[in-house]
């Protein structure tokens, strides 16, 4: 029995180290790893980080918010492997052990984080330079006499971009009419403060150039259309 035993220590040893060196990638694997297809990169920083550089195609929640990182990872999916990031390491460590004991399949670290990946000079999206809206020029939008259907959404928003596909199935629907208007807001955030939007997506509905309705989250194509009739 003895004889048996050892080796199977052994094993397991190598096991569970091939398992955490797997975890917790150079920049080179983490860098190979999101060039593959069919995967999700996550940036657990804060918006103000994420919005001063960031790596390309990375959705953001903020791990020091947490009800946030909740919502926003709710919307990924688990079987898909997630590469996830923060400025050095510590906040995405804590970010990735959370998400494997919630059932996420694999989570794979980068060493390092952000630090790491300007040290290698890997390219970066930067901060955009594009002017914020004004509450005029938005109101200007609203003065049409069509259906006017506002998203305010961001590419680094797992909800909105899980609301995409919808979107594109509603344009194609030929029973109803109406104007669709879409605003980056991870650019213009001084207009979210006006009109009180805390979380993203919302979606507005407007008729005759005043709200009718609203709704944060996910929205069905049936809902859609009901209330733009």
């Amino acid at each position: 029995m003895k004889k048996h035993f050892l080796p199977f220590i052994m094993l397991l040893s190598l096991s569970c180290h091939s398992q955490t060196s797997k975890a917790d990638l150079s920049v080179e694997e983490f860098e190979n790893g999101i060039n593959q297809s069919n995967i999700q990169i996550l940036d657990v920083r804060t918006k103000d980080e994420y919005r001063n550089g960031h790596i390309k195609n990375s959705l953001q929640a903020d791990w020091l918010n947490k009800d946030q990182f909740k919502e926003r990872t709710s919307y990924i999916d688990k079987d898909k492997s997630i590469y996830i990031y923060c400025l050095s390491g510590a906040r995405s460590a804590a970010a990735a052990e959370w998400l494997r004991k919630s059932g996420y399949n694999e989570v794979l670290e980068l060493s390092g984080g952000i630090n790491a990946w300007k040290k290698k000079n890997k390219e970066l999206e930067g901060s955009s330079n594009e002017k914020q809206m004004s509450m005029d020029e938005y109101n200007s939008l609203l003065k049409a006499d069509a259906v006017l259907l506002v998203d305010f959404g961001a590419k680094w928003c797992p909800p909105c971009v899980k609301m995409e596909p919808v979107l594109t199935e509603l344009e194609k629907d030929k029973t109803i009419t109406y104007k669709f208007i879409k605003i980056d807001a991870g650019v213009h955030t001084d207009i979210q403060k006006e009109l009180n939007i805390e979380a993203l997506p919302v979606f507005i509905i407007y008729k005759n150039g005043k709200e009718v309705w609203r709704k944060q989250g996910l929205v069905t194509k049936n809902e859609f259309i009901e209330q733009l009739k």
